[in-house]
């Protein structure tokens, strides 16, 4: 399980459960703004520890690796780094290309 820029290489054995991992990665984004919106560093925190444990679960690194940086910023309480880590996040999310080996 690798990743290359957008495209990532998924087990096979997990093709069946992608769909529902990009649902509730998309309905993160939303949440990940409104928290930002409200300033609560605590749902951001909680948000981006998840991120961490599921992108790897899944083959994603990149959702871990944006989920840490998440997490680190909330604990700053730096909004911008947050704002940015979210653009990223739907960025990545709207161009990611899975391949299932």
């Amino acid at each position: 399980m690798t990743e290359n820029n957008h495209t990532v290489i998924v087990a096979k054995d997990l093709a069946d459960l992608i769909p529902v991992f990009f649902r509730n990665r998309q309905k993160e984004v939303e949440t990940l703004r409104s928290a930002l919106a409200a300033g609560d560093f605590d749902q951001l925190r909680q948000l981006g520890h998840r991120m961490k444990g599921v992108g790897n679960s899944y083959g994603f690194a990149k959702v871990s690796e944006i989920g840490k940086r998440v997490e680190d910023g909330a604990r700053a309480g730096d909004k911008t780094a947050i704002d940015a880590c979210v653009g990223e996040y739907a960025d990545f999310l709207s161009k990611v290309q899975i391949v299932y080996e």
